[in-house]
């Protein structure tokens, strides 16, 4: 176990497990995108940036605006480096189109239920709209809804265990980028299946 550099404290497993999650991760995404690798550094970005976001709002309730407003310009420039470098404008344009639609889908869920989403959340839509982009727009509307699926099945277990209410406030970020990062692996497959089974 490690030590806090600033305090002496023991930092305990928690972020062992934390720092082998985000090795994991990272491989993952050099794995994800070995056929555009300059697109990898935009998305170990989001990653690590989520990872961390996730974390922090299990414990806090709450996004850090350092975490989710640098992301905009980071993962605008990082995906900037692979638009140039395929000559991909039509993703990059995706990218921008998808991190406004989704974020104004969050600021209408924020305007009409203020309680049941915050600001942290609409603040990091923005972004999660933008790496989902890149990939497809069918990426997007998976992402999206893996987000809501996930958190109202793990809401739902925690009321039938008697471990929440309806009135216990959940944080919804980490369900947010759990969404995003599994469908940047699946999203295409999904939207797929889902077509060719129900279209």
């Amino acid at each position: 176990m490690g030590r806090c550099s600033t305090c002496g404290e023991s930092t305990g497993s928690r972020y062992a497990l934390i720092e082998v999650a985000c090795g994991v991760l990272f491989a993952l995404i050099a794995w994800r995108f070995d056929s555009q690798p300059l697109a990898i550094p935009a998305y170990l970005w989001f990653v690590s940036a989520g990872l961390a976001l996730a974390v922090i709002d299990l414990d806090t309730m709450r996004l850090p605006n350092v975490l989710t407003l640098s992301s905009y310009p980071a993962v605008g420039v990082l995906l900037l480096i692979p638009a140039i470098g395929y000559a991909d404008w039509s993703a990059y344009l995706r990218t921008y189109l998808a991190g406004a639609a989704v974020f104004v889908i969050y600021a209408i869920l924020v305007a009409v239920y203020p309680r049941g989403m915050g600001l942290g959340d609409l603040k990091l839509s923005g972004v999660i709209g933008m790496v989902l982009g890149w990939v497809s727009w069918a990426t997007v509307v998976v992402g999206g809804f893996l987000g809501f699926f996930l958190g109202a099945v793990v809401g739902g277990g925690l009321m039938l265990s008697s471990r929440a209410t309806r009135k216990t406030k959940i944080p919804f970020g980490p369900f947010m980028i759990m969404g995003a990062v599994v469908a940047i692996f699946v999203g295409n497959p999904l939207a797929n299946w889902y077509t060719h089974t129900f279209g």
